[in-house]
């Protein structure tokens, strides 16, 4: 696969709202979204359905499929930001133009339910898109940390190289090691429900990393158990778990997802290296992670150090 890398983006350039996924109940945080962006310096075109709902799907799905492609069409437009996650996404896939993608690579970001645009993009195109904060979920009002990694990946061709994760979220080491690999990953729900179809990319040699939220712990090990047996986990040279947002009725939440996270990094290779509290995931302090990146790992108990190996954005 060629691997296509998007222009980084620019100061005075437009950036382009669409909602692939849920509709956003408060259109006054779409609106303080807006204000942000143009804060940050940026010009904002918002697409002709944003935010349009119906109670037929195949309605709702003509629109949001007109929409992605519109942006992606506009040459104006230099990045495309989904207002965020929820649902639907998935159901666009069989219609999407991916060669219209291919043709005009741009920078795309969304995470939660846009992991299933995001991995089919990367699977069908090869374009490098990015896994971080949406308008009215986090741009709305974003912390510090959220905004200098979603800024720094997406204008900065050095800045890749070396993530560091939020002082708040301890890094451990499951099973230590160090190993490059092409970063796969988002949501596990929403990537799971992807096993078995063309839009899903090849795990061979990649680095995984998931996370989700409000899952109790039975159904986390469902679905990793769901990955080893459709033996798609077992190809990755690594794997790393962000942070799993705790559902209220799961009691020894902490204790039993240690002993799931075990259990899998037992069940990888020998040399694969497994580490939690990445910071990503449904979470405020957000690191935006270069989705189709060639990646470095190297996890010790004493030691985390995560970058890309190649640049994410181009001059």
């Amino acid at each position: 696969m060629k691997i296509l890398i998007p222009k980084a983006l620019r100061r005075e350039e437009v950036i382009g709202l669409i909602s692939p996924s849920s509709t956003c109940a408060e259109p006054e945080r779409i609106q303080r979204a807006v204000t942000y962006l143009e804060r940050c310096g940026y010009r904002v075109k918002t697409s002709l359905y944003l935010n349009r709902s119906e109670h037929d799907p195949a309605h709702t799905d003509r629109y949001k499929l007109h929409d992605l492609h519109q942006m992606f069409a506009d040459r104006e437009v230099r990045a495309i930001f989904c207002l965020r996650g929820g649902a639907g996404a998935t159901r666009l896939l069989d219609r999407i133009d991916y060669a219209l993608i291919a043709a005009n690579p741009k920078i795309l970001v969304g995470y939660s339910d846009i992991t299933a645009l995001s991995l089919a993009v990367f699977r069908k195109t090869g374009l490098v898109n990015f896994s971080g904060p949406m308008a009215v979920t986090d741009l709305f009002e974003p912390s510090s940390y959220t905004e200098e990694h979603l800024w720094g990946m997406l204008t900065d061709p050095g800045y890749s190289k070396s993530l560091v994760n939020f002082d708040g979220h301890e890094v451990g080491c499951v099973k230590p090691g160090a190993v490059a690999g092409r970063l796969i990953g988002g949501n596990l729900s929403v990537l799971s429900s992807l096993v078995g179809t063309p839009y899903l990319p090849s795990f061979s040699g990649s680095l995984l990393f998931t996370e989700d939220v409000n899952e109790p712990a039975y159904r986390i090990d469902r679905m990793l158990s769901h990955l080893f047996n459709a033996g798609l986990a077992q190809k990755c040279r690594g794997l790393m778990f962000g942070q799993f947002s705790k559902n209220p009725a799961d009691e020894n939440r902490d204790y039993r997802f240690d002993k799931i996270f075990t259990y899998y990094a037992n069940r990888m290779h020998d040399g694969a290296p497994v580490m939690t509290g990445l910071s990503y995931g449904h979470i405020r302090e957000l690191m935006t992670l270069p989705v189709g990146a060639r990646c470095r790992l190297e996890i010790s108990p004493e030691q985390f150090s995560f970058g890309a190996a190649e640049a994410v954005v181009s001059i």
